[in-house]
């Protein structure tokens, strides 16, 4: 199972390191990953395989829209099935 993981927001420092952390955390691993800056923001995309998540799905997004939240960022988390489906309509 994967996951789709959006950060944007005004750039900072720490910002791959924070998201990366809390993944780590919650056992999610990190299979690929793309970001940049556009003038002073960030944008970024992650996929995680969620198979080995260490809590369940609900709590591991909640985490990550939190910390988005502590950081000035918009962070979203939304599993692979979802994200599918929605672009099959």
């Amino acid at each position: 199972m994967k996951a789709v993981i959006t950060v944007i927001g005004k750039d900072q420092v720490g910002i791959i390191a924070k998201v990366s952390a809390m993944c780590a955390e919650y056992g999610a691993n990190i299979t690929e990953i793309t970001q940049s800056v556009l003038d002073k923001y960030f944008a970024m995309i992650m996929i995680a395989d969620i198979s080995a998540l260490e809590s369940d799905f609900a709590k591991f997004t909640d985490a990550l829209a939190a910390l988005g939240n502590d950081c000035g960022l918009d962070i979203r988390c939304m599993h692979e099935d979802i994200f599918n489906t929605m672009h099959k309509i």
